[in-house]
């Protein structure tokens, strides 16, 4: 069963219960992000990138540990562009199947492959890449309290489009731009799943939302807004 006309239901119930979570930024101002999982992959991440190169506009990327092993200079690239980086585990594992010491070593072996990738200090990977997308969307408040207490901040969404069951490059791009309002957080992906038509999505969404008014910033921005 498709889950995409569920989860706009889903994210206004769960937004609310976990305040903690990151799920949007301002509904009063147009700034939006745009963010990737499941990579980086060495054919669509690199597409991905001339797009968002085309257009100047920052990205968020969570990637799976593994991914940046397997490709270290697409994530060096990317982070070299000034994107945003987060963590999205180590492989594509639920967290609540995972135990708290597995969980803190997925999030700390991506963390490591990052800074060997992309050429970074392990103190400043630690002190920065720091904000976590639990595969699959599924957490457990246990889930929360953990990263709470190992310094690393969730990061949810609010407009999910279902691209990795690949429904169509079209049917992708409407159920964005019909979603999409102040602050939204949309996800993507670019990996092995949904990754194949990442480009051709993005390279129809970004110019629509820019000309609708929005403005792309990076989840970083959206969590410093709610500092304000």
């Amino acid at each position: 069963m498709p889950l995409a006309p569920f989860l706009p239901f889903i994210y206004q119930v769960l937004s609310p219960t976990f305040p903690g979570c990151l799920w949007a930024g301002s509904a009063t101002s147009p700034a939006i992000a745009l963010s990737f999982d499941d990579g980086p992959h060495p054919q669509h991440t690199p597409q991905l990138l001339e797009v968002l190169d085309h257009y100047q506009i920052p990205a968020s990327f969570f990637w799976l540990g593994v991914c940046v092993n397997h490709s270290p200079e697409i994530a060096r690239a990317t982070y070299q562009r000034g994107h945003w980086l987060g963590l999205h585990g180590y492989t594509h594992r639920s967290f609540p199947r995972l135990s708290a010491l597995e969980l803190k070593q997925s999030l700390e072996q991506t963390q490591i492959a990052i800074a060997h990738a992309c050429q970074l200090e392990m103190s400043y990977v630690q002190q920065q890449i720091r904000d976590v997308r639990p595969p699959n969307g599924l957490f457990t408040p246990q889930t929360l309290t953990y990263l709470r207490q190992w310094n690393y901040r969730p990061v949810m969404w609010s407009v999910v489009p279902e691209d990795w069951v690949q429904p169509g490059v079209e049917v992708v791009i409407q159920r964005v731009l019909q979603q999409t309002c102040n602050g939204s957080v949309i996800v993507l992906h670019d990996g092995h799943h949904g990754g194949v038509n990442v480009a051709a999505i993005a390279a129809q969404i970004v110019p629509r939302l820019l000309q609708a008014g929005y403005r792309f910033v990076t989840v970083d921005q959206l969590w410093q807004q709610r500092q304000l």
